[in-house]
């Protein structure tokens, strides 16, 4: 059962859906002011490093102005390949 994130396109509210499975019919609307249009968003990855770790160590965010809006890059720690 995943949980997937929404950008109302409206009033730009973020907002979360679980979504049960392909047959379960559930109308959808943003809880904020109860528009049916918006589009799904890429969640962002929560994560949790072991041990004291170091400074540096932390993920680091880049925002950007992209065509259809603004979009953030994430660099997140950790082995790469």
């Amino acid at each position: 059962m995943p949980l997937y994130e929404f950008r109302c396109l409206k009033c730009q509210e973020l907002f979360e859906a679980l979504v049960m499975g392909q047959n379960d019919q559930k109308e959808m609307k943003c809880p904020h002011c109860n528009s049916v249009e918006f589009e799904k968003v890429m969640s962002t990855a929560s994560y949790a490093m072991s041990g004291g770790g170091s400074p540096g160590t932390a993920a680091k965010a880049q925002t950007r102005t992209c065509s259809s809006g603004s979009c953030t890059t994430y660099d997140i720690p950790g082995p790469t390949g």
